[in-house]
């Protein structure tokens, strides 16, 4: 089962032997826990209903108060508007698969918080869990893989078919995030059909994201679909499938990455990971051109979920690299007092992993098999120091136990 966390008012706390998160999860007090009320949407110019509302579609610009927001239902933000979100911004979603904030492409989002007021997106509730509500997507015109020379090719967003993502823009740009914490998201409508916490869909690196908080997500804490946005200081705690996961053709740069799995939790999938990367969507597409190529640099991955061998298929992989992609891992870190059954796997039924992948990596994690398939470039550091933690020192989590 998953882990108890006590919350308090703001998403900063985290003790030794008791995980205090920081995402406030106290409910609007609206008749109930989760507050589903039945507030109409906001349009065009506003997405604010009433007081403290969010919900509709905005088209204009939009700067919110640093006050605290329920989020009911979807907020998307479409081509020529603009969310503006200022430091201290806490926004609580209503549970549920249709609570979520989209940017679609064209649409920008500007939240901007502070190491000392980050913006928070939790749960609305006092019993916050993993896949509470959606989580944030955005949608880019960065190139994705493809037949088509030209980098013209589109995907469609897997939680609504009627916004694509993709493109020919290296440098597009839809806004930035900093300081952002997103906490207990990831709901899911099928097996198929599923937020992760933070989803970006062919990004490009004109949008700037760096220190980034999430807690508790269902599915993936981060899931690129192509794309060449970079990614700095991003913390994952307790993600329920992959810590950080590529595809689709992504080709910027995750630095400073840190993943933990906290002693006694449980994921809930089949084969949770470390990173997995797919050179193209689901391994459906060999052939297609700009199969992923990304770097990650300074990563640490922490498992303590499992402490015996009969519980080491808790993570199937460290790092899994296939169908085409490519990856380069620098000064990568893994430990802790659990294990996997693979340290590092570049073998798929739908196709290997890039053999020129490098990865350099310090292990002390047990495992059944160090590496599966093949890598020309593997090296077995013994001094790789990993993510720098005194960058989440922000966030409130403590680092130092691990």
């Amino acid at each position: 089962m998953k882990r108890l966390f006590v919350n308090f008012m703001t998403c900063a706390a985290m003790a030794t032997a008791i995980t205090l998160t920081a995402c406030s999860s106290d409910s609007d007090g609206n008749g109930g826990d989760n507050g589903n009320g039945g507030n109409g949407g906001g349009t065009g110019s506003s997405i604010v209903v009433g007081e403290n509302i969010l919900s509709g579609t905005l088209t204009g610009e939009q700067t919110l108060e640093s006050k605290e927001y329920i989020l009911n239902g979807t907020v998307i933000i479409e081509n020529g508007g603009r969310l503006n979100i200022p430091a201290g911004t806490t926004i609580k979603a209503r549970e549920g698969f249709s609570s979520y904030l989209l940017v679609a492409q064209g649409g920008k989002l500007y939240a901007d918080g502070t190491a000392e007021k980050p913006i928070i997106f939790t749960a609305n509730t006092t019993s916050p869990k993993s896949g509470y509500w959606g989580g944030i997507i955005i949608n880019g015109k960065a190139p994705i893989s493809g037949s088509s020379a030209d980098k013209s090719d589109t995907g469609l967003t897997e939680i609504d078919n009627n916004y694509k993502y993709g493109g020919n823009v290296d440098n597009d740009n839809s806004g930035s995030l900093t300081y952002v914490q997103i906490c207990y998201a990831g709901a899911r409508s099928t097996a198929d059909i599923e937020h992760n916490g933070l989803t970006l869909n062919g990004v490009g690196n004109g949008t700037k994201i760096e220190n980034i908080y999430v807690l508790e997500s269902a599915d993936d804490a981060i899931e690129f679909f192509g794309g060449t946005v970079n990614v700095t200081n991003l913390l994952a705690v307790n993600p329920d499938d992959d810590m950080f996961d590529f595809t689709q053709g992504y080709s910027g740069t995750l630095k400073n990455c840190y993943g933990v799995w906290e002693s006694g939790y449980n994921s809930t999938e089949a084969d949770p990971r470390g990173i997995e990367a797919d050179g193209n969507l689901d391994g459906l597409y060999p052939d297609h051109l700009r199969q992923s190529d990304f770097v990650v640099e300074n990563m640490t991955i922490v498992n303590n979920a499992a402490n015996t061998m009969d519980n080491v298929d808790r993570m199937q992989d460290v790092i899994k690299i296939r169908r085409g992609a490519k990856a380069t891992i620098k000064n990568a870190l893994v430990k802790g007092t659990g294990g996997t059954i693979d340290l590092i796997d570049m073998s798929d039924s739908k196709g290997a992993g890039n053999a020129a992948s490098s990865i350099s990596i310090t292990n002390s994690l047990q495992f059944k098999t160090k590496l599966n398939g093949v890598l020309n470039t593997f090296e077995e550091a013994a001094g790789n120091t990993g993510a720098d933690t005194s960058l989440f020192s922000w966030t409130g989590y403590d680092l130092s136990a691990f």
